[in-house]
């Protein structure tokens, strides 16, 4: 076990490097002047230069590459051009808000998905299958984009029952929590299902029957866990799907998050601060996978041979 994991930390650091790498590249092929952005339109050429130069955006490309991967390694993303505070004090601000609201999204989709699935698993072509079908299908048809303001709309300002945006409580998390986890629900709802229905078809689950065990130890116990390999890669797919969506629901319900600061870094340009943040997002979803590669040996010993 201990090799397997080994293996797969050597597998992961090319992903990080390339990671890190387009992360650098790709920010720095997108048009516009940050320092000119920060200083205004009317700023002096010369205070425009000798800014560059304070942030080191005047050094050639290659050695900037390199300021930046030693940068990385000692926990040092640059100094945001907005905030006047370093990118890391600010990702650490807010990747724990962000990663609050993903984990709550996860939580709600697997209460839903799950027993859905089975029980639609355990009673397929009948009418409750084609509902939890139904509601599935609508869930994955609605984005997160028009499901946020009609929850506002209709629990936070026609009800009142929770509150529209910010954080603090729970009730802050309910909102974007179910806003995000609901279309997730839905793709787990039937990839749970489509796993059970193969599952309940083999033979030791006849087998388990014909002993005389119950329904619920044969479902559960015995054909739920031999299901869970497929489930496993969709949550650690979705997972990073969950981030990349936490861009649209942080910014309509105000959450704090990685995913707002994305956004004002963007439309301010504040180069440093956008690099932070791609990469806190990209280097979450490679550990994701690698955690994901390890709940295979969990839930299937076999895969361990």
């Amino acid at each position: 076990m201990l090799r397997q994991l080994l293996q797969r930390v050597l597998y992961t650091l090319p992903v990080i490097w390339l990671v890190v790498s387009l992360v650098f590249l790709l920010i720095h092929l997108v048009p516009g002047d940050p320092i000119q952005q920060m200083l205004g339109e009317g700023a002096p050429p010369a205070d425009i230069q000798a800014t560059r130069h304070a942030y080191g955006l005047d050094r050639p490309l290659g050695e900037q590459y390199i300021r930046y991967w030693k940068g990385v390694l000692h926990g040092d993303l640059g100094p945001s051009f907005r905030y006047n505070q370093t990118v890391t004090h600010l990702m650490a601000e807010r990747y724990p808000y962000t990663m609050e609201l993903t984990l709550a999204s996860l939580f709600i989709a697997i209460i839903l998905s799950f027993p859905a699935g089975v029980y639609s698993a355990q009673h397929p072509n009948r009418w409750e299958d084609r509902l939890i079908s139904v509601v599935s299908l609508f869930g994955l048809s609605f984005p997160n984009i028009a499901l946020g303001p009609i929850l506002i709309i209709l629990c936070a300002i026609k009800l009142g029952w929770l509150p529209v945006s910010g954080s603090g409580g729970v009730e802050y998390l309910v909102l974007p929590a179910i806003t995000m986890g609901g279309s997730m629900a839905a793709i787990l709802t039937r990839m749970v299902r489509t796993s059970m229905l193969e599952e309940l078809s083999q033979d030791y689950v006849r087998t388990a029957r014909a002993k005389g065990l119950s329904e619920r130890t044969v479902v559960y116990r015995h054909a739920l866990r031999n299901a869970m390999i497929p489930v496993i890669t969709v949550l650690g797919l979705q997972f990073g799907a969950l981030l990349a969506g936490a861009i649209v629901t942080e910014t309509i319900f105000s959450w704090p998050g990685i995913g707002r600061l994305t956004i004002q870094a963007i439309s301010n340009r504040d180069y440093y601060l956008v690099q932070g943040c791609i990469l806190a997002i990209g280097l979450t979803y490679v550990a994701v996978n690698f955690l994901t590669d390890v709940l295979y040996s969990v839930a299937n010993p076999r895969i361990r041979q």
